[in-house]
């Protein structure tokens, strides 16, 4: 199956190569094989079963509860976080004095998504959206290395290694995120969707 391509590596002033996307949505769409098609039509159905499961569920707010409790964990454990799902349950109810440090991490994101949801219901999903999220994401979080909560970076970061010419990846630069930042937000059907 060919790649799909959705951008390029592209020299940068300081002797390495950053990712830069390239204009979105793609011009003439997208082409997608017979086999994205066929997945596709799988995902469709599986979220069909899902939905028709929820409809069996005694309590559908109790299984949300303790679903966004999961994805919390696993969303900070990604991070380098510790403490468990269980963790944060205990310390939502206040039953252990003796969790690790970092279950806070998790009520953190936890916070979060509820605001989120409930901000969807009257917001579209903009990047006003986005950097509300995240402020409230970072709000009283241990994390320090975000020292704008609630604002896009304004200078370039990369993943692994410690200077920009040694790394694993290298996120697209400033200006060229805020270029795909924007075409992303201009793109309305996203919001109509996947968020109502």
């Amino acid at each position: 199956m060919p790649r799909v391509r959705i951008g390029k590596y592209r020299p940068q002033v300081g002797d390495f190569r950053a990712f830069v996307p390239d204009p979105f949505p793609p011009e003439g769409g997208f082409k997608f094989s017979k086999k994205i098609f066929y997945k596709n039509d799988m995902a469709v159905r599986l979220l069909g079963k899902l939905d028709g499961i929820t409809q069996l569920l005694p309590d559908i707010d109790f299984f949300l509860f303790m679903y966004i409790r999961k994805d919390a964990a696993s969303s900070s454990q990604i991070e380098g976080t510790r403490a468990t799902m269980l963790d944060a349950i205990e310390a939502e109810a206040k039953t252990n004095s003796r969790l690790p440090e970092d279950v806070d991490d998790i009520l953190h994101y936890i916070k979060a998504l509820n605001f989120g949801l409930k901000r969807l219901k009257e917001f579209p999903f903009v990047l006003r959206f986005v950097k509300e999220l995240h402020k409230e994401l970072m709000k009283g979080a241990r994390a320090t290395h975000f020292s704008n909560p609630g604002e896009f970076r304004k200078t370039q970061n990369w993943i692994g290694g410690t200077r920009p010419d040694s790394v694993y990846f290298v996120p697209p630069p400033v200006p060229e995120m805020n270029r795909a930042l924007a075409d992303l937000e201009k793109t309305k059907k996203l919001d109509t969707y996947f968020f109502r």
